[in-house]
């Protein structure tokens, strides 16, 4: 799959490549949060305040 985008990559300035890159990282790194927060994964999660109520 890689080898559709290399001619594209080859004629793109280092510095778009580099910002393209960081913003799927960021895209990626957030929807990964947004699974644990809300997704399957969630179930196990504690809240301290219920535990520690006075």
């Amino acid at each position: 799959m890689m080898e559709r985008f290399l001619p594209l990559i080859k004629f793109m300035e280092p510095a778009t490549v580099l910002i393209i890159s960081v913003a799927a990282v960021l895209v990626a790194v957030t929807g990964f949060a947004v699974y644990l927060s809300f997704g399957p994964p969630s179930k196990q999660l504690a809240d301290p305040f219920d535990e520690h109520e006075d």
